[in-house]
């Protein structure tokens, strides 16, 4: 069963990978497999579809603009902080501290795991 898009409520929803896609205002969002029991862990996993752990280092896979400055693609970031979804803001599940920005929130769906 597709589910509704949680921002908008179209019922046009897509899976790719393993995110929902909304093509009609462009959210984004991860559903459990069984998201009626609240006692499943959310799986957070990045643009390939990889699980990320705390602690782990992950690359920016596209430009993303802050403010008047932008965090270019490659850039590499360091331990990671895989948050629970009471604490997301928006999509962003993902807390870090990025090399010349400082500490924010990062999507998911724009980063991608390094083997380590």
């Amino acid at each position: 069963m597709t589910p509704p898009c949680p921002k908008c409520a179209s019922a046009f929803a897509y899976e790719d990978r393993a995110l929902w896609n909304c093509p009609e205002c462009g959210h984004e969002w991860a559903v459990a497999e069984d998201a009626s029991d609240d006692n499943v862990a959310k799986i957070i996993r990045d643009a390939n579809g990889v699980e990320l752990k705390d602690g782990d280092t992950v690359t920016i896979i596209k430009d993303l603009k802050v403010g008047n400055s932008a965090i270019k693609v490659g850039t590499k970031v360091k331990n990671i902080r895989v948050l629970p979804p009471e604490q997301w803001i928006g999509d962003h599940d993902i807390e870090a501290k990025v090399p010349g920005f400082g500490p924010m929130g990062l999507k998911s769906s724009v980063v991608k795991k390094i083997a380590e």
